[in-house]
């Protein structure tokens, strides 16, 4: 007989169902048992009537063949009653680390982290991560409807591509080289190579020093690069249009798992454009809130998303004009105001979730630009000469999956929303 799952039973038209998975609660009255069987897709109530040879344990996986029943009272309104029982998995531990059939873990972040492969046993913690791979899935779904083409670069290079000393070295072959923090430099050179539209989705790492609830060391990214455009805001149109495809797509292929987080996305998502120095402006009136030089700080995208929410309805809102020294090399300064970028940054619910802008698309005015940054362009000769051979106006953006899916969800955490998280203290599991 071919395996049922879950999902299926109720709608299969066979009496007989054989079914496998795990045992998620137990609750024994002595001549009639009722066990909950989990397996990938929910979880169904069994009805035991007589005793087994072998003590059942939570969590050992089963299988099992039985006779469907309908009943009100059962979860889903339907129960198997149990003709056979088998053990296929056997349990061997005393105690658990931490219940998991519970309404919630009662366990620190932490705690689950180090028995991740149980936590995320919970269907709850699980939806997690079906909605995050939706989240890749719409991405990937939305760019190629738009002839953009999926890339895979090196994550091993030569050289930084953001500057700074946020870099994890490695040893290759008696060379120092780096751990990419993002793929900018090659996206940017496949638009030349003449694909024109690309993306990937890829891990990136920095080497960064902060150990807090939005920061990770690696993570994915959602990186896309698009040739031949006016300005920076083709790009946010881009991006706009990306965010109301995604919630269209979680609504219809997640309605269940943002059910089980209490989520209700919007219809339509209309995202608000201010430049840098008016939301700065902005935040000292209202707020009495000072920002760094040339950025807001964690503070100031909180009280900024607040304001945008009550202002504008949304929320989202795009960041607008940053200032030249607040940029990589290769960003496009402004040809009307001087001293800013045509770049911009994407907060969602009060944390950034993208940077992105136009770039430099000359050959001199980008080698111009490196020196000016204090950098020898020969260090990114492999790069630049890209840029000798044509190279169209272009720019593109990065979206941080973690962060995104946690601000979805309204997680308190980034490691809730990374499967097995690397951060300053974490290397295992």
């Amino acid at each position: 007989m071919e395996r049922t799952y879950v999902c299926e039973v109720k709608e299969s038209t066979d009496t007989s169902v054989l079914l496998r998975g795990w045992i998620h609660k137990i609750h024994d009255l002595g001549k009639i048992t009722f066990i909950q069987l989990r397996d990938k897709t929910g979880i169904i109530q069994l009805v035991l009537d007589k005793k087994f040879e072998e003590r059942l344990k939570l969590e050992m996986c089963i299988e099992v063949l039985g006779e469907k029943a309908f009943n009100e009272k059962a979860p889903g309104g339907i129960e198997i009653l149990v003709n056979s029982i088998q053990v296929i998995g056997k349990a061997y531990y005393d105690n658990l680390p931490f219940e998991i059939n519970n309404y919630k873990i009662k366990a620190a972040l932490e705690t689950q982290l180090d028995y991740r492969t149980i936590s995320l046993r919970r269907p709850k913690l699980r939806a997690v991560f079906k909605i995050q791979e939706e989240i890749t899935e719409a991405f990937r779904l939305y760019l190629r409807e738009k002839r953009f083409s999926e890339i895979h670069t090196p994550k091993i290079i030569s050289s930084s591509t953001e500057g700074g000393s946020e870099m994890f070295t490695v040893n290759y072959f008696n060379r120092r080289a780096f751990l990419a923090q993002s793929p900018q430099f090659y996206k940017q050179m496949m638009v030349g190579a003449g694909f024109e539209r690309v993306f990937e989705i890829g891990h990136a790492y920095r080497a960064e020093l902060h150990n807090t609830w939005r920061h990770l060391n690696e993570y994915v990214s959602l990186d896309v690069e698009m040739g031949f455009i006016k300005d920076e805001f083709d790009l946010m149109t881009l991006e706009e249009g990306f965010i109301n495809f995604l919630f269209k797509h979680l609504k219809k292929t997640c309605s269940e798992e943002l059910q089980m987080h209490n989520i209700e996305l919007p219809d339509n998502v209309e995202i608000p454009k201010i430049p840098l120095g008016e939301v700065q402006k902005l935040l000292l009136e209202k707020f009495n809130k000072k920002s760094p030089v040339g950025n807001i700080d964690a503070e100031g995208e909180v009280l900024l998303s607040k304001y945008i929410k009550e202002t504008y309805h949304s929320d989202f809102v795009f960041l607008t004009k940053y200032p030249v020294s607040k940029r990589p090399m290769y960003t496009m300064p402004d040809s009307e105001i001087e001293g800013v970028t045509k770049s911009f940054d994407l907060i969602y619910k009060g944390l950034e979730i993208t940077t992105g802008g136009q770039r430099i698309h000359d050959y001199e005015m980008l080698k111009e630009n490196i020196i000016k940054f204090g950098l020898n362009p020969d260090d990114f000769s492999f790069y630049l000469d890209s840029f000798k051979y044509g190279m169209p106006p272009h720019g593109g953006f990065a979206i941080g999956l973690e962060r995104l899916t946690m601000k979805i969800l309204d997680l308190e955490n980034i490691r809730e929303a990374t499967l097995l998280p690397r951060d300053m203290k974490r290397l295992e599991p």
